[in-house]
Protein backbone atom coordinates (compact mmCIF):
# COMPACT_ATOMS: atom_id res chain seq x y z
CA UNK A 1 0.00 0.00 0.00
CA UNK A 2 2.78 2.30 0.74
CA UNK A 3 4.71 1.62 -2.46
CA UNK A 4 1.54 2.99 -4.24
CA UNK A 5 1.02 6.07 -2.57
CA UNK A 6 4.50 6.86 -2.92
CA UNK A 7 4.57 5.71 -6.56
CA UNK A 8 1.45 8.25 -7.25
CA UNK A 9 3.04 10.88 -5.36
CA UNK A 10 6.22 10.46 -7.55
CA UNK A 11 3.55 10.37 -10.54
CA UNK A 12 2.33 13.76 -9.44
CA UNK A 13 5.68 15.44 -9.00
CA UNK A 14 6.90 14.26 -12.42
CA UNK A 15 4.12 15.48 -14.16
CA UNK A 16 4.13 19.18 -12.70
CA UNK A 17 7.39 19.97 -13.37
CA UNK A 18 6.91 18.27 -16.73
CA UNK A 19 4.18 20.90 -17.24
CA UNK A 20 6.19 23.98 -15.41
CA UNK A 21 8.87 23.36 -18.79
CA UNK A 22 5.67 23.13 -20.82
CA UNK A 23 4.52 26.38 -20.04
CA UNK A 24 8.00 27.97 -20.14
CA UNK A 25 8.47 26.76 -23.18
CA UNK A 26 5.16 28.01 -25.18
CA UNK A 27 5.67 31.75 -23.28
CA UNK A 28 9.45 31.87 -24.80
CA UNK A 29 7.76 30.78 -28.44
CA UNK A 30 5.73 33.86 -30.46
CA UNK A 31 3.31 32.46 -31.70
CA UNK A 32 2.24 35.60 -33.92
CA UNK A 33 5.55 35.66 -35.96
CA UNK A 34 6.30 34.67 -39.06
CA UNK A 35 8.85 31.55 -39.04
CA UNK A 36 12.48 33.22 -40.20
CA UNK A 37 13.48 32.67 -43.60
CA UNK A 38 9.67 32.78 -45.01
CA UNK A 39 8.72 36.44 -43.83
CA UNK A 40 5.39 38.01 -45.05
CA UNK A 41 4.13 37.25 -48.43
CA UNK A 42 3.09 39.91 -50.98
CA UNK A 43 0.42 40.43 -53.02
CA UNK A 44 0.43 38.36 -56.60
CA UNK A 45 0.36 41.82 -58.66
CA UNK A 46 3.08 43.81 -56.54
CA UNK A 47 5.77 44.48 -58.42
CA UNK A 48 9.12 42.97 -56.59
CA UNK A 49 11.20 46.77 -55.12
CA UNK A 50 14.22 47.86 -57.20
CA UNK A 51 17.66 47.22 -55.63
CA UNK A 52 19.50 49.55 -53.65
CA UNK A 53 21.96 49.88 -55.68
CA UNK A 54 20.29 49.67 -59.01
CA UNK A 55 19.83 52.62 -61.23
CA UNK A 56 16.22 53.68 -61.37
CA UNK A 57 14.50 54.44 -65.01
CA UNK A 58 14.68 57.80 -65.03
CA UNK A 59 18.69 57.13 -64.86
CA UNK A 60 18.47 54.81 -67.43
CA UNK A 61 16.26 57.17 -69.90
CA UNK A 62 18.96 59.57 -69.44
CA UNK A 63 21.87 57.08 -70.03
CA UNK A 64 23.26 57.98 -66.60
CA UNK A 65 26.25 54.95 -65.83
CA UNK A 66 26.72 53.91 -69.39
CA UNK A 67 29.80 53.80 -71.31
CA UNK A 68 30.97 57.33 -72.42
Amino acid sequence: MVLIIAMIGAGMILIHRLNAQHEARIAAFRYSEALPGIGRLRGKNRRPEEPAGSPTAADREQGAGGRG
